[in-house]
């Protein structure tokens, strides 16, 4: 894989990243305001966060954002507000929050009456995703806005610092060479074992998250961005996945959703207990998205980011209303299964697995995009316009 290092990024700027994403604010009157989370909201009130060792994401919306859009920003965009609020953890990727929140002061106010409703932009800078929910309350209340989930130096200074006017024209680039396929089919190897994944996208439009959020559409950028996605209409075979403490289980998937899951290595209560999830909720288990990463960045441990390079691939499982799909949580036995789950397969995250190959099925053909989280051939000679093909490794096939 082709990863550049942090020193070929330009400086972070907030003014470039806002202007870009969100376009020029000329006839001003545009409120701004950033979104945290915290397991306890009296955490927020009198800046206690902010002695604490932890909350690493909330300092950086505090000590970078909130104190950039302060000195300077906020005028020169024409933005007012600046306002920081704080609602309850979610503990999970993508879940609906409660309604509660609060500021600084202690306040105690609302998501939906007090927030939502009354600012045109808003920074969701937090541990876990907010995008899901947030796209579905930009739609009802009018705003923009972007996620920023688990923000640390590497994306600050590389994921952050990109145009992003250059990002979604590689985006489209990407999008235009998907775009319309029948199925891919995804090859792993882990551990000596080998398993065929099949999605099937049913010539569907291929979708990209390319960092760009224009006014006039309520809508939410995730940030960093550079992605291009499917909402698959089925899928069957089998993949390996890894927990996060290490176990390695194979993931059965019949009809579109995983229906059984077996230890490869690791601890067997974590695969007995995704089975029990997997019997009591079956929507978790569903299949919601495809995604492959556009942008050159390096790995920054984040997942935000990780997905986003050019090389790497994932699956998802559960709700996808955000990208166009039809599981919402509704759909779900329990509040809180009602997550979107990436599963990303990048070397420094999957170590144990290989994505060996991925072919894409389309116009009869079936040609090899990836291998061994390597672009090949085909697929940089379709990208040259746009990318700088040439760091790439010339034995690629």
């Amino acid at each position: 894989m082709y990863l550049p290092n942090i020193n070929e990024f330009p400086k972070f700027s907030l003014k470039r990243l806002l202007s870009t994403c969100f376009g020029n604010n000329d006839s001003g009157g545009k409120q701004i305001c950033i979104l945290i989370d915290l397991p306890d909201l009296a955490l927020m009130h009198g800046h206690k966060f902010l002695d604490s060792s932890e909350f690493s994401v909330q300092k950086y919306a505090h000590d970078v954002f909130l104190r950039d859009l302060k000195n300077g920003v906020s005028q020169d965009l024409n933005y007012s507000g600046n306002d920081i609020f704080a609602f309850k953890t979610t503990g999970g990727s993508n879940l609906d929050p409660e309604d509660a929140a609060t500021n600084f002061n202690g306040d105690s106010l609302s998501l939906e009456n007090d927030i939502y409703p009354k600012y045109d932009i808003i920074l969701a800078i937090t541990d876990y995703s907010l995008t899901a929910p947030l796209t579905a309350s930009a739609k009802i209340h009018g705003f923009r806005g972007a996620t920023l989930h688990g923000v640390n130096d590497i994306i600050l200074n590389s994921g952050l610092a990109v145009d992003y006017n250059e990002i979604s024209k590689q985006s489209e680039l990407f999008r235009s060479v998907l775009d319309q396929s029948d199925s891919f089919e995804l090859d792993f190897e882990v551990l000596g074992k080998k398993s065929t994944l099949t999605i099937n996208c049913q010539n569907q439009s291929a979708q990209k998250s390319h960092g760009l959020c224009p006014g006039g559409i309520p809508d939410v950028a995730n940030l960093p961005a550079g992605e291009v996605y499917f909402v698959p209409t089925s899928a069957s075979g089998s993949f390996p996945f890894r927990f996060s403490d290490g176990t390695l289980a194979q993931m059965e998937v019949d009809n579109g959703a995983i229906i059984n899951a077996s230890l490869i290595r690791g601890d067997q209560q974590k695969v007995d207990d995704r089975n029990q999830q997997l019997k009591e909720d079956p929507a978790t288990g569903i299949i919601g998205e495809l995604g492959f990463g556009t942008q050159l960045l390096p790995f920054s441990g984040k997942d935000i980011q990780d997905e986003k390079i050019l090389g790497t691939c994932h699956v998802a499982t559960g709700r996808s209303d955000h990208l166009g799909g039809s599981l919402t949580p509704d759909l779900f036995n329990s509040r809180m299964n009602a997550s979107h789950d990436d599963i990303l397969y990048a070397p420094p995250k999957t170590p144990e697995i290989n994505v060996s190959e991925v072919r894409m099925n389309k116009n009869g053909e079936s040609i090899s995009i990836l291998k061994d989280f390597q672009p090949t051939a085909f697929l940089l000679d379709h990208l040259s316009s746009e990318y700088p093909v040439e760091k790439f490794l010339t034995s690629v096939s």
